[in-house]
């Protein structure tokens, strides 16, 4: 996992995945939509190769708390 601060003070987190071509669509569909709602990802790109490969780039924004001295 990389992370990466696309404007400034926000940060991203991603995750790279590499899905063989055997999965169907919808299997596909249901385990991006699993993790999106479980696990804060949501989708950033997708390459399908031409062996048909998907190439699938996954990201979620990093919270960071602030410290405040009182």
């Amino acid at each position: 996992m990389q992370h990466r601060a696309l404007r400034p003070g926000v940060e991203y987190e991603f995750e790279k995945l590499l899905i063989s071509r055997e999965h169907s669509r919808t299997a596909v569909t249901r385990m991006l939509v699993e993790r999106a709602e479980h696990g804060g990802w949501e989708l950033d790109r997708v390459q399908i190769k031409h062996d048909g490969t998907r190439r699938v780039l996954l990201r979620r924004r990093i919270i960071r708390q602030r410290t405040v001295f009182v």
